[in-house]
């Protein structure tokens, strides 16, 4: 998206004199760009018609006929849109040698310049490897330089794949505006940052902060908004105001007018160079859809240029088109000592005082769960898959046909990480096109799954339940985590009393209750243990139609019991005289029958109860007609939230199983249907199972809406913890940021918001209260004790982007947001919570079917041997890339360079394979240690393992040939993991250190 505020401090700067640089000649490298969003206002669809195709047919022409010029591109899906459906033969060809020499240049190469506040890190990497994976294909190319100017602040997870993926250097541009002002004082935009605090110096990444203007060329250089570097206009948008927007040009540079231009270039770039430290300046020459007439561009770009380099030496400035590669050469070549910044990231983004971007960690919260819940299920796909091929396919399956199914959901996923799509600062209907592209592979991946599970081996149950007669359902479970997991899988059956067997016939514990959403409908919770990457296979009957010769096994009914509504106390007077509780092994949660909610909760290790309340908020925004206001991205409450309900009523729904506590809320004390609920759940784990995660957590599953117009609903969950209002929120599910509660002259709610992906946490000196979550949220500590989620968003404004693109969140609609919470001392807490975060977002896959009429007998289930992994480690990818990569990079150019014809094929017997260690250095006495590994063990249930080698994130490169650039800095830091020699990385035996994430090719023998 393009520049919505400008800071009142770039539009003062351009008019100070000539700054630090004045006496000295600076080399200004202008890069041409394009910025092209994946979304945002206009469909993927939309965008190709309106400008997308143009900007590259029309560039590749543009470069071609003239040497000097230079651009460079960055999202690849757009690109490949390109190349597949409009590029020629010529231009191709014209493509690969403007490649070649430089005057095209790939940056970032991922399929979309990705938001960096709410994308789990699994799915950044997973839109870059799509990105780098058609570009190594098709061209060799390996992109060594980010391009990310237009995510709504940055995180520090973000560099460090970067620099794991084998990058030189980084750009960004949107952080604070008064961080941004301080830096350029301090001459302090350029630095070296080590992202990680275990990884530090060794996935250290240079960082260039764009200047004030960020990514764009100054508008408009004059009051008449004639004068500016945009020559060609607005590309012909598709709106009612479609013939102004194209027709606001600016005038060309011409003989007459030219030292206009040159005069104020000047000034513009020695206020920049203020900020920097060497006389190499970066000017990004674009903005949104530019370039689509790139002729007309480029034309008066080049007479400029072209008058700049004749008075160089007057004006004390050499200007030169360049690329980024261009421009950090010179930089590195310099040879300038830099500041380090540690692992701290740049959020919250604010762009002026009354523009807190903040409540985009919340919009659209429907799309951000069915992004995550899509991310899981590709997941899961992927090994499913793996293990189908190996160790030898069955034959019932095209390869080929299972490789377009995933991809599908590759791109999906992929495409809903731009910083305009899950983010929900979209229009209403390009949301609709990421929801349908969403659907689309979720649905392909779960054709692939049910035809997996159609085609087991012979000895294997698995076909049961999959065809046939109306005697029940089956299902088919499978756990993609490599590590046994115990849980309760939920089914929603239509009868009450109901049986069901495992694979081997024996009965399974099971409860079966009212379905509290579904009319007439039973939720069947059922109890299973499962093995890494391996299957359990279940029937579920109506219990008069148990196999005959067999006891039927009954799940067991659920008892449930209520408290009256009771009305929201006014008085401030503690109360918890009556207190009614719910238990397991690891916790009781009691709850206060003179008000309904929640008291407080015992933990069993520490033995200490503490104060936990909780209640549903609402925050009131817009109430005026002037700016400022809330809207997708901006969260600007009018002041504290107050109550969203009156009362409260309670079900008590306890079984065997688990005990579920439902809490509803109304608005009002007359309100028939209540606009809050609150289903917690505490499972009882019998003994003899792999029970800790499951004991050790409250499931919670809330029901949030429909809101009145401008409200924005927070959970509120205040404890008894001195936590002194720091929380604890974790950057893209990586790794943790501390976020100290700041005063602020105005707006000090919302710029103490935090984005986050999967957990954050509160803390005194004994305990820990940890909230993990299936999707991105606002988060904030606003007291002592206290940590608030922001749930949903209802907004009405009058804002052009809402009246003219329909960029909005005024449709009443109910969200359904679901948390895990942790309770506990913090060693029990280090320790779970990263393994609770793999459980919630992994949790087992269920492939429904019907039992068939008939009932064979059918021997025991022999299961492929399970794969586990110590508890340290997560097996993060475990997939058949759809992409053709090369162990010898020679020779894959070669290849290219020879024209061979037809589409590359991916190498089916190539796996790839991506390994995470979970824990921080020192995060924990034991499982913060380096872990060491036989893959060849690991593997052994995918057959025999033959190679295993080594590369970069992304796979394009061999980590014995990535010599990525060192840069000198006034703080060395501390190096935590050792650094391997190269000769150690092909063989089988790995160690693993602290964050780390390493990603390997291995190749199996055929049996």
């Amino acid at each position: 998206m393009g520049p919505r505020w400008l800071p009142l401090f770039a539009q003062l700067v351009v008019l100070q004199l000539p700054g630090a640089w004045a006496e000295d000649t600076i080399r200004v490298f202008v890069v041409p760009h394009s910025h092209m969003d994946v979304g945002w206002l206009y469909t993927v669809q939309e965008n190709m018609q309106i400008y997308a195709a143009s900007v590259y047919t029309s560039v590749v022409r543009e470069l071609t006929l003239k040497e000097h010029r230079r651009f460079i591109a960055v999202e690849q899906e757009y690109f490949r849109l390109w190349w597949d459906r409009f590029a020629s033969r010529t231009q191709k060809l014209q493509v690969r040698e403007l490649l070649a020499h430089g005057r095209l240049e790939f940056v970032s190469g991922g399929q979309v310049m990705h938001d960096e506040a709410v994308t789990h890190f699994d799915d950044q990497i997973l839109q870059l490897t799509e990105g780098h994976g058609f570009l190594y294909e098709t061209f060799g190319i390996r992109p060594q330089f980010s391009w990310q100017v237009d995510s709504f602040g940055a995180s520090a997870t973000t560099p460090t794949l970067f620099a794991l993926a084998g990058f030189n250097a980084h750009v960004i541009s949107r952080i604070d505006y008064e961080l941004k002002e301080a830096l350029m004082q301090m001459q302090e935009m350029q630095f070296v940052w080590r992202g990680s605090q275990s990884l530090a110096e060794r996935q250290e990444i240079f960082t260039h902060v764009l200047d004030f203007y960020g990514y764009c060329s100054p508008p408009n250089l004059s009051l008449s908004r004639r004068v500016g570097y945009s020559w060609e206009g607005e590309a012909p948008l598709l709106t009612q105001f479609q013939g102004e927007e194209h027709n606001n040009l600016n005038d060309p540079v011409t003989l007459r007018n030219v030292e206009m231009y040159v005069e104020r270039f000047v000034l513009d770039v020695k206020s920049r160079a203020r900020g920097y430290r060497t006389p190499h300046i970066l000017w990004p020459w674009g903005c949104d859809r530019k370039f689509f007439n790139a002729g007309v561009q480029f034309a008066n770009m080049d007479l400029l240029l072209s008058v700049l380099s004749t008075q160089a030496s007057q004006l004390g400035i050499t200007v030169e088109y360049a690329t980024l590669s261009a421009y950090f050469r010179a930089v590195h070549a310099h040879n300038a000592t830099w500041h380090v910044r540690g692992h701290q990231d740049f959020l919250p983004y604010s762009s002026e005082e009354s523009q807190v971007w903040t409540g985009f960690y919340t919009s659209r919260g429907p799309l951000k769960g069915l992004a995550r819940r899509a991310s899981a299920l590709l997941y899961a796909g992927e090994s499913m898959f793996t293990r189908y091929m190996w160790p030898s396919p069955r034959r019932r399956l095209d390869p080929r046909w299972a490789l377009k199914q995933l991809q599908k959901l590759r791109w999906a996923v992929s495409e809903v990480q731009h910083h305009d799509g899950i983010t929900g600062t979209e229009a209403v209907k390009v949301r609709d096109m990421f929801v349908q592209h969403l659907r689309a592979g979720m649905q392909a991946v779960l054709q692939l799954m049910a035809a997996i599970v159609l085609d087991p081996p012979r000895d294997s149950p698995g076909t049961r339940g999959l065809q046939g007669g109306p005697r029940g359902h089956s299902a088919t479970v499978y756990n993609p985590l490599a590590r046994t997991v115990t849980t309760v899988i939920n089914l929603t059956v239509s009868f009450p009393h109901v049986t069901v067997t495992d694979e081997s016939g024996r009965p399974v514990k099971a409860q079966v209750q009212r379905s509290k959403e579904i009319p007439h409908k039973y939720d069947l919770y059922v109890l299973t243990t499962i093995p890494g990457l391996s299957y359990r296979y279940y029937s579920v009957r109506p219990t008069e139609q148990a196999p005959e010769g067999q006891q039927a096994a009954t799940a067991t009914m659920a008892f449930t019991s209520k408290l009256d509504r009771k009305p929201r106390r006014l008085s401030t007077r503690p109360w918890g005289k009556k207190l009614v509780s719910v238990k397991n092994d690891c916790y009781t949660v009691f709850l206060d029958t003179d008000t309904n909610l929640m008291h407080s909760i015992w933990e069993r290790q520490s033995n200490r109860t503490v104060r936990v309340t909780q209640q549903f908020l609402e925050y009131t925004v817009n109430d005026k007609n002037d700016l400022p206001v809330s809207d997708n991205y901006v969260f600007l409450p009018n002041g504290p939230a107050d109550p969203a309900w009156e009362a409260v009523s309670v079900e008590m729904v306890r079984g065997r199983l688990l005990t579920e506590i439902r809490q509803y809320f109304y608005r009002t004390l007359e309100a028939k249907e209540h606009t809050y609920a609150i289903y917690s759940r505490l499972a009882h784990v019998p003994r003899g199972y792999h029970r800790e995660l499951l004991c050790h957590r409250l499931e919670q599953e809330l029901r949030v809406g429909p809101l009145e117009v401008n409200r924005e609903a927070v959970l509120r969950t205040s404890t008894g913890l001195q936590s002194l209002r720091v929380l604890h929120s974790d950057s893209n599910a990586f790794q943790m940021q501390r976020r100290l509660h700041r005063d602020y002259p105005a707006h000090t709610i919302s710029r103490n918001y935090y984005p986050m992906v999967q957990s954050a946490y509160i803390e005194d000196s004994r305990t820990r209260l940890v909230l993990l979550s299936e999707q991105a949220h606002g988060v904030s500590s606003q007291g002592d004790g206290e940590v608030e989620v922001l749930l949903h968003r209802r907004l009405r404004n009058n804002l052009d982007l809402s009246q003219i693109f329909n960029v909005t969140l005024k449709e009443a609609s109910i969200v359904r947001p679901v948390f895990w919470l942790l309770l506990g001392p913090l060693s029990l807490t280090t320790r779970l919570r990263p393994q609770s975060g793999l459980a919630l977002q992994h949790r087992p896959v269920v492939v429904l079917g019907r039992l068939p009429e008939a009932d064979p007998e059918r021997p025991a289930a022999r299961q492929p041997e399970a794969v586990t992994l110590p508890p340290s480690l997560h097996l993060q990818t475990l997939s058949i890339p759809g992409w053709t990569y090369s162990s010898n990079h020679t020779k894959h150019l070669q290849k290219l360079q020879e024209g061979e014809a037809g589409k590359a094929k991916p190498d089916l017997r190539r796996v790839l394979l991506r390994l995470h260690h979970l824990y921080e250095v020192r995060e924990h006495q034991v499982l913060s240690q380096p872990v060491t590994v036989d893959l060849k063990a690991v593997l052994r249930g995918l057959g025999t393992l033959v190679a295993v080698e080594e590369r970069s994130l992304t796979g394009t490169w061999s980590v014995n040939s990535l010599r990525r650039w060192r840069w000198r800095t006034h703080n060395k830091g501390e190096t935590h993991a050792r650094r391997r020699p190269p000769g150690a990385r092909h063989g089988p035996v790995i160690t693993i250190g602290p964050k780390e994430i390493r990603t390997f090719f291995v190749h199996f023998q055929r049996p």
